[in-house]
């Protein structure tokens, strides 16, 4: 349950809380640090698979990527067709469905992937070359071996990630129960290992000898230090060079974090399950929802529902709506009793690896760096926020005037949602329904226009390719290749996007494999011993997955599956406006992977800074609603005629109707992470509720919860995101920022102006998270002030809200 309202901070908070494991800055690959439990799976009887293995005839390979035909407008008419003509879609991957016509070439032309059995063969062949390069690294002893460290140990990163990232996304989305069965032990098999380097203390020390030695460092390239540093940062985390009692300790603390976080997020529950009220109290709410609730006249209403929030937005018995709204923001002693037990033991744990606390611990490896530089932000942007918030609360007080007849009721906590729910109705047109945006967003011209927009900007598009047999996890995946001006084949998008039974309903984009640039070493070394399924040795390198050398040296292409929920009909897929900002939203975090153009595999892409990586995401959905983007594609499904902006112009002003206090909102959330995660749960007196009411108290422009509520037991993020939850407010100003610095507000077309979109490319997309993120921020807007970070630099972006 969340405390706020608006459409648009909903669907970025689904997103945040369903967010890809691997979308971070190295998530899976903090092989340094204990990790705090590893789920187990379901317990199936093991099944008895084939041991055969499939060879490939070199005839039915895939062909290489021919830039030249069928050409760029071809592609762009099939982009189209391909997802919004059944027929069409049914000819295009007929032979692709057909298995006598090739040989299974794999998952995502992964040769290992042609059955459930090849999973083990997977997983074990890069466990022996991980293997292999963990002894490189202890055995290291040279000056020249010593050089090499950072990157032997993001090659050892990229060898676990490679298993674990596609291991993770295959088990939650192939049909296939034995493939799901396969792909999990295969990913526990990495996890295995990865809990045996936590203790190889000897990774530790041969990082730290060759980052203290000047010569060594001075050979290493900006990525190389930059790696170097975050592993040095994920040994320090981890206390794996503190004595082996205090790492023991870490270990349990860490395992009951996990579980009670577990639990925190899995039973949240009211304090009062249910409300009783007369059917007839609940004039306003939707009719058919009343008669859903309604026996014999009387209504039970489930406090902590969604009929409840319909309820507290449009009942007009005041009584009703406060009743409701005590029950929905009051949690069960017990839900307050594990969140405060959370706390403490992340205080403790932060203080047996020598941090003053848990939000110290956090922040050390983000843009933030501590808790005194989120609050600066926080404050700053608090401030620039309050006059908007205020004429916001002003206009609400004035609607409850009127609709009580100026007897001079205050505004209370229950009314917030009602008037706002109000207002915004009577904002919308009477003459259209909820959907009439929809005729203009079929999803074909909505890709269509991804690919032209991300032509005119970066200079790349989105090329249509049938799948080979066995290739995609689904008969509706349509697999993209995407193809540079300059570079040829740049990534390998598959898109997971209509709906059907049993898929989850929430938008993701994953990173099944990383951009990287495989050494010729690799290469010689899989000549020696690759398997008789590979055609080369340089497919061996990458598993038969996709390569390039376009550049020169050879690299592992960047493999990227986006999944999305969209309902299709017998004509096309037709999106709402906030599914479209949906799919530019993870088309962001996409672009961020395809055009990430390091060298190492750790900080390829998304894998930056958590703080910095939801920027290039929010920065896509000005875009979307940008009118000369639109004017790319947006055409009416049936009569082709161009979407009408004023049409886009009227929703927007109705989501953007009450940004101030739904800013305000998420300012006051942030700041209660933020005091969560200090060291103030390891004192004895220490009240969650107490620190929630005192914050609202003194930030809050609308009436603060009553006491008696406790709403912090429903704050889920606090256990995904701990210390974090800043991280979507600091990356919207930032993205704000650069909307209106760099692409000048979409003004006079500067929103497809490729000068603006290279200036964002060369600054920040290329380095992923090879480059500190400052440093990126302060080129792409050419304000100095940034540059070196720091609490003076967080304060700087805070102040831009108001300046924007």
């Amino acid at each position: 349950m969340s405390d706020v309202g608006s459409e648009a901070w909903s669907r970025q908070r689904q997103i945040a809380e369903n967010r890809e494991p691997n979308d971070g800055a190295g998530f899976y690959i903090e092989f340094l640090v204990y990790f705090h439990v590893y789920v187990s799976e379901r317990r199936r009887t093991r099944l008895q698979y084939s041991t055969a293995t499939q060879y490939i005839d070199r005839e039915s390979r895939p062909k290489p990527v021919d830039n030249s035909a069928p050409g760029a407008l071809h592609d762009e008419r099939t982009l189209r067709q391909i997802f919004d003509s059944k027929d069409f879609w049914k000819e295009f991957s007929s032979s692709s469905k057909a298995g006598a016509k090739g040989h299974n070439i794999g998952l995502f032309q992964n040769r290992y992937l042609v059955n459930a059995k090849g999973f083990e063969r997977f997983a074990d062949a890069n466990l022996q070359k991980a293997k292999r390069i963990v002894s490189k690294v202890l055995n290291a002893s040279s000056k020249h071996e010593y050089q090499s460290i950072a990157r032997d140990l993001d090659r050892l990163s990229d060898m676990l990630c490679r298993v674990i990232d596609l291991s993770d996304f295959v088990r939650a989305t192939h049909p296939d129960e034995r493939i799901q069965y396969a792909a999990s032990q295969a990913h526990s098999m990495m996890f295995e290992f990865m809990n045996v380097l936590n203790t190889t203390t000897g990774l530790n020390e041969q990082l730290g000898i060759a980052m203290a030695d000047p010569e060594i460092t001075a050979t290493w390239t900006e990525e190389e230090m930059v790696v170097a540093q975050a592993l040095k940062k994920d040994f320090t985390k981890s206390a794996i060079a503190l004595p082996k009692a205090i790492r023991e300790k870490f270990v349990r603390l860490s395992q009951e974090i996990s579980e009670i976080g577990h639990d925190f997020v899995e039973s949240m529950e009211p304090a009062q399950r249910e409300l009783q009220f007369s059917s007839g109290k609940l004039k306003g709410m939707d009719p058919l929802l009343v008669r859903s609730v309604t026996r014999w006249g009387s209504a039970v209403v489930p406090t902590h529902s969604d009929i409840s929030i319909a309820a507290i937005r449009s009942v007009q018995d005041e009584s009703v709506r406060r009743d409701l709204f005590l029950a929905n923001r009051t949690s069960s002693p017990a839900q307050i009793r594990r969140l405060d037990d959370l706390m403490r033991k992340r205080a403790q744990l932060a203080k047996l690896t020598q941090y003053e606390s848990y939000g110290h611990l956090a922040l050390g490896d983000k843009m933030a760096k501590s808790p005194e530089s989120v609050n600066q932000f926080l404050s700053a942007l608090s401030e620039g926020n309050k006059p908007k918030a205020k004429q916001e609360v002003d206009q609400l007080q004035q609607l409850k005037d009127r609709h009580t007849n100026g007897t001079s009721a205050r505004l209370q906590p229950w009314d917030k949602d009602f008037y706002m729910s109000q207002l915004r109705s009577s904002m919308r047109s009477k003459s259209r329904n909820p959907d009439f945006l929809s005729a203009y967003f079929s999803l074909g011209t909505v890709m269509q226009g991804l690919s032209r927009l991300f032509t005119r900007l970066y200079g790349i598009r989105f090329a249509p390719r049938e799948t080979v047999h066995g290739e995609a996890w689904n008969n509706d995946v349509r697999r993209l290749d995407v193809i540079s001006e300059t570079d040829g084949h740049v990534a390998v998008l598959y898109c997971d996007l209509f709906s059907r039974p049993g898929k989850s309903p929430n938008p993701a984009h994953f990173t099944l494999r990383c951009s990287r640039e495989i050494a010729e070493e690799e290469v010689q070394e899989a000549a020696v011993s690759h398997d008789r399924i590979f055609a080369s040795a340089e497919e061996a390198a990458n598993d038969g997955m996709a390569t390039s050398r376009a550049s020169g040296s050879l690299r592992q292409l960047p493999t990227i599956a986006l999944i999305c929920d969209f309902r299709t009909s017998a004509k096309a897929s037709l999106l709402s406006f906030s599914e479209v900002q949906t799919l530019f939203h993870e088309m962001g975090h996409a672009i961020h992977s395809i055009l990430g153009r390091t060298s190492l595999q750790e900080v390829s892409g998304t894998r930056c800074a958590t703080d910095f990586a939801e920027l290039p995401s929010v920065l896509m959905e000005h875009f979307a609603a940008d009118p000369t983007v639109l004017s790319l594609f947006a055409r009416h499904y049936e009569t082709d005629q161009p979407l009408p902006y004023r049409l886009v112009e009227e929703k927007l002003a109705v989501d953007k109707q009450f940004s101030g206090v739904e800013t305000e909102s998420q300012i006051i959330l942030a700041m209660l992470d933020q005091a969560y995660h200090s060291e103030a749960p390891l004192d004895k007196s220490f009240d969650s509720t107490q620190v929630f009411h005192e914050i609202q108290r003194q930030h809050a422009m609308l009436p603060q919860d009553p006491e008696g509520t406790s709403w912090q037991g429903f704050f889920g993020h606090l256990s995904g995101y701990g210390s974090t939850y800043y991280s979507y407010l600091f990356d919207q100003v930032l993205a704000d920022r650069i909307w209106k610095v760099v692409f000048q507000g979409g003004q006079d077309g500067a929103s497809i102006d490729r000068e603006r979109g290279e200036r964002m490319k060369e600054s920040v997309l290329r380095w992923g998270g090879g480059r500190d993120p400052w440093r990126c921020l302060s080129d792409v807007l050419g304000d100095s002030r940034v540059r070196d970070g720091g609490k003076e630099a967080m304060a700087v972006v805070g102040s831009w809200k108001k300046a924007s």
